[in-house]
């Protein structure tokens, strides 16, 4: 794996305001009926725990949820596709649709696919770096943290599933030098303060052959790009101001 800060590691599902009735990461989550002045985020699945959270913290009840699901993460030419039949499929029922995923991979395909569907995303190349923020995480690259493996909460707690296992380790443990060789460290960017979770992610490195740095990174950008989007009052949203 030679690509920096990627893991490699549809179904058009969205959550309503009680999402633990509805499944999360991999299976994504479904979403509802047209309410008038409401705001819809077309998500990765990774990212579904913390976009609830931050709903939650800040009290953001008129932005719905619908999330793609995790693995698309293996596929990243699938992604602008899902995207677009996500919005497509959504559009007539929302005042505003947001689009929570970073360039992912896609080439700055889905940045021309939202620019031309007239959506916003989050901006930055990947979650790993607007969860700690674009500026800091360029300034790392220039710096020449280019050697860096990241994981989140969503890739500790499911590190067999999206990264074990799809590379293969599982079967062929030998493998780990020819993945992992180039790698000096692995970064956890935590968004919860959970020591279980520091527990899991050094056993990860540990896995990995590679030392373990830890920063938490709390919600980012991911949380003021989210409350930016909601600032507008909902019965506004869509109107030109």
């Amino acid at each position: 794996m030679t690509e920096r800060a990627a893991f490699r590691p549809p179904s058009n599902q969205t959550s309503e305001r009680k999402p633990d009735a509805a499944p999360v990461g991999e299976q994504g989550l479904a979403a509802p009926e047209k309410q008038p002045g409401r705001i819809l985020l077309i998500a990765c699945g990774a990212l579904a725990r913390e976009i609830l959270a931050i709903k939650e913290i800040n009290r953001l009840d008129h932005i719905d949820l619908t999330c793609l699901p995790a693995k698309l993460h293996l596929y990243p030419d699938q992604i602008t596709l899902a995207v677009e039949d996500a919005v497509l499929q959504h559009r007539s029922r929302y005042d505003q649709i947001c689009v929570v995923y970073a360039d992912c991979g896609t080439g700055g395909t889905l940045a021309q696919k939202c620019a031309q569907l007239g959506v916003e995303m989050v901006a930055g190349p990947h979650c790993y770096s607007f969860f700690e923020g674009n500026d800091t995480f360029a300034a790392q690259s220039d710096a020449g943290e280019i050697t860096a493996f990241y994981l989140t909460d969503f890739l500790v707690k499911q590190f067999d599933a999206f990264i074990w296992r799809p590379m293969g380790l599982d079967r062929a443990p030998e493998l780990r030098e020819m993945i992992f060789g180039n790698y000096t460290k692995l970064i956890y960017q935590s968004q919860l303060s959970d020591p279980d979770l520091v527990e899991k992610a050094r056993d990860c490195a540990s896995r990995m052959g590679l030392a373990l740095e830890h920063r938490h990174t709390g919600y980012g950008e991911l949380q003021t790009t989210i409350k930016s989007w909601a600032k507008t009052p909902p019965a506004l949203q869509g109107e030109t101001l």
